[in-house]
């Protein structure tokens, strides 16, 4: 999770003072950005993440970290991928769409994106259509001769 001390926007200083932004609010945006992308099955998550969701409490920000170097913002994605879809394909448009997101929204200069694939889940096949053609099968070879 981020530092939680507040990031100051800096185009958007003015005569009447500044504008902050909290690094949750940023998470939230990224991890909107990422979700959004075709391929993308879910965001990785913590136990705490994980146990909050038990409870009705949807977590939005999971998934993400945020990091500052030389004054630009480095954001890691933590993402889970649909089987079957192309990984480099799906990680630029994961880039792409939360550089385009957070810029969109806060005008803060990203240094990198950085999309990390923790895994790929595979769609469940349906049981019952499984175990009616295993029985077919069964059934059709214990027939008399």
């Amino acid at each position: 999770m981020a530092e939680q001390t507040n990031i100051s926007l800096p185009k958007a200083s003015s005569d009447f003072g500044d504008i902050q932004i909290s690094p949750n609010v940023l998470e939230v945006i990224a991890s909107i950005a990422s979700v959004q992308v075709k391929g993308v099955k879910r965001m990785r998550g913590s136990l705490a993440t994980s146990v909050n969701e038990l409870f009705g409490r949807k977590e939005m920000g999971k998934g993400i970290r945020l990091n500052f170097k030389d004054e630009k913002l480095i954001v890691d994605v933590y993402v889970y991928l649909n089987y079957g879809v192309s990984v480099p394909k799906v990680a630029l448009e994961i880039q792409e769409q939360v550089k385009q997101q957070l810029l969109f929204m806060t005008e803060l200069d990203l240094g990198e994106v950085n999309v990390h694939v923790e895994g790929v889940v595979h769609e469940k096949q349906d049981k019952r259509s499984n175990s009616k053609n295993l029985l077919n099968g069964n059934s059709s070879d214990k027939g008399e001769k």
